[in-house]
């Protein structure tokens, strides 16, 4: 089966909980869209708040693959959402999206992009998924493709 890749929506706060658990969680710990993953696709998070009422902060906040096939329900007393293992890239730094407005397929002549959104979870390209991940790495103190200003955090 081919590789795809995967735009997944969260808060900073839920993303940040979701990498140190190892895991991924989308569409409000639904099924359905954990279904549609396989093993070893591309998932990248894409916060536009610090938190679930917080600030704007319209960052890709982690990328990583899919780890296994298994698709399971996480034990809690009161809501059991369901979850896939993930291998996040811990080196990932967060990039705003703007600067990358006109070079992702998905926002490209899109003015309003951010709409699609609103479902939680795209299907991303592979030139998008690859942009995005570029733009997460830490450039290397000869790397002359990105100004000084590249510090986001």
């Amino acid at each position: 089966m081919a590789i795809r890749y995967w735009l997944a929506v969260a808060s900073r706060d839920h993303v940040r909980t979701a990498v140190d658990l190892g895991i991924a969680q989308v569409s409000h710990g639904t099924r359905p869209n954990l279904e549609r993953m396989g093993e070893a696709d591309g998932i990248v998070y894409y916060s536009p708040k610090t938190e679930q009422e917080g600030d704007p902060l319209k960052q890709f906040t982690a990328i990583g693959r899919i780890a296994g096939t298994e698709i399971y329900q996480a034990l809690s007393l009161d809501w059991k959402p369901w979850r896939r293992r993930v291998d996040w890239d811990l080196a990932a730094e967060p990039a705003p999206i703007r600067p990358l407005l006109g070079a992702l397929d998905f926002t490209r002549n899109a003015p309003n992009w951010g709409y699609q959104l609103r479902a939680g979870l795209i299907e991303l390209s592979r030139h998008d998924f690859e942009v995005i991940r570029d733009a997460t790495r830490r450039p290397s103190p000869d790397d002359r493709r990105y100004p000084e200003e590249r510090h986001w955090l």
